[in-house]
């Protein structure tokens, strides 16, 4: 037919634009078909022309496809993202005293910056579908990058304690909204690589945490020693990642799968009311429960160690066992998790590490100290697999993104008060004993929700 010989010569010409999806047909014999191509809402070669994506028939190339640097840096791009999702965090951290004499800040202040970041990420995160869907996500995610350097640069140099927070909620708010996009842009651009990239992109967010408290004092001595400039270095790494998503700018929403059998519209293309699914609310009741459990290692497990008489500075290496422990893990485990057609055996599997982790710093804090940071860290691989859960739970990727919105925002509302109760209960019980019974009674309700979040329904089914 000659229709059917002059389609590849049609879609050279055309230029990549109107390249169709994989396993779809040239959409050379029906004009309304090539117009609503030509008229996509996103440009389907950037996501699917990388390896191990299905794309253009004829494959990439820089003479041919002048997005082709922008398409390879994408890995790295998602990447450097992820690294910059902490450091705002835990660079303050290791330089909270030196902060807190320059502002004149009040300890109570001080106690309270514990709890902004998970109120910033429930309150910002919401606002993430409705801006993906008017601007596109990797351009919120490229805003989100920019709101992150500038308040990570400017916060130590307002000279106030408002300033410095005002700053800091900014740079927050960049993040909480990078936080629930990032799992909608690994389900648009590497669609068939969903375990393996969120496995990448969470091992450099655990990266990017345990570097920035690490070497913030040190980077600091070498600066000069002024800890304003140790904490203003961090907006850096923002300012790169903003130039590797800039070419992405115009990316919109991405295309939804095609019609089904007889021209049935696919699910995705119902609006998806995530509140309505058992299967969200599941997996917002496990991220929550584990992101609270998260926070109480972070902030307690030191006190709890030397209160057993380890030594501070083991205590302080046997909190970075627990934190870094899980960052190999958290590549690993979301490509098993994906091959999985059930992931609830892997969320009561690591919530047994932590029964049995919180058992031992109870009865042998001590004695098997570096075996219980270890189960605990096993535990703390709830966190990669909760993203994993979120790009598997949903078909499309508004599913995804509104998905993600209601996970993480109701989620870390639910995590807010764990760390504030262990330490109101350490306070007046006197001791770990009554805490960490609270913490082994949370896990239950956590193996749970991962069970349940975990079998394999989509919200866009309502289940």
């Amino acid at each position: 037919m000659p229709d059917a010989e002059q389609s590849p010569r049609a879609e050279h010409t055309q230029g990549p634009d109107l390249a169709p999806p994989s396993g779809q047909p040239a959409p050379v014999h029906c004009p309304e078909r090539r117009t609503a191509a030509a008229t996509s809402p996103g440009p389907v070669p950037v996501p699917v022309s990388l390896p191990g994506v299905p794309g253009r028939p004829d494959g990439p190339g820089p003479a041919r496809d002048p997005a082709g640097l922008a398409t390879l840096l994408l890995p790295a791009g998602l990447v450097l993202a992820a690294v910059n999702l902490r450091p705002a965090i835990t660079s303050l951290g290791a330089l909270l005293d030196e902060a807190r004499d320059g502002l004149g800040m009040s300890g109570t202040v001080a106690g309270l910056l514990a709890s902004v970041p998970t109120l910033c990420f429930a309150l910002f995160g919401v606002a993430a579908p409705r801006l993906a869907r008017r601007f596109g996500p990797a351009a919120v995610v490229c805003a989100g990058m920019a709101a992150i350097a500038a308040g990570t640069a400017v916060r130590p140099f307002l000279g106030t304690t408002a300033g410095f927070l005002a700053a800091g909620v900014l740079a927050l708010a960049g993040i909480a909204l990078s936080n629930v996009l990032m799992p909608v842009l690994v389900k648009r651009y590497f669609p068939r690589r969903v375990g393996p990239m969120t496995g990448l992109y969470s091992m450099a967010l655990g990266l990017g945490a345990a570097l920035a408290a690490a070497v913030t004092v040190p980077v600091t001595g070498v600066l000069g020693g002024d800890w304003r400039t140790g904490l203003a270095v961090w907006a850096v790494p923002a300012v790169i990642a903003v130039l590797l998503w800039l070419p992405h700018l115009r990316d919109r929403a991405a295309p939804e799968p095609a019609a089904g059998p007889a021209g049935v519209p696919a699910a995705s293309a119902r609006p998806v009311r995530v509140t309505r699914s058992r299967t969200a609310w599941a997996l917002a009741v496990f991220f929550g429960l584990q992101a609270g459990g998260a926070y109480v290692a972070m902030g307690w497990m030191p006190q709890i160690f030397r209160d057993a008489g380890v030594p501070g500075s083991t205590a302080g290496v046997l909190v970075a066992l627990t934190m870094g422990f899980g960052v190999p893990l958290s590549f690993v485990l979301p490509s098993v998790a994906a091959r999985m057609r059930s992931q609830g055996v892997l969320a009561a599997a690591l919530g047994a590490c932590g029964l049995a982790g919180y058992a031992g710093l109870h009865f042998a804090p001590a004695g098997g100290a570096w075996l219980w940071a270890i189960l605990l860290g096993l535990t703390n691989c709830s966190f990669p697999l909760a993203l994993t859960l979120i790009g598997m739970r949903a078909r499309s990727a508004a599913g995804v993104t509104g998905l993600s919105a209601f996970v993480q925002s109701a989620g870390y509302l639910i995590a807010v008060p764990v760390p504030l109760l262990v330490g109101v209960l350490y306070q007046h019980s006197g001791g770990w004993g009554v805490p960490l019974g609270l913490m082994t009674a949370l896990l239950v309700p956590q193996i749970v929700a991962g069970t349940l979040a975990g079998r394999d329904r989509f919200v866009e089914d309502g289940s």
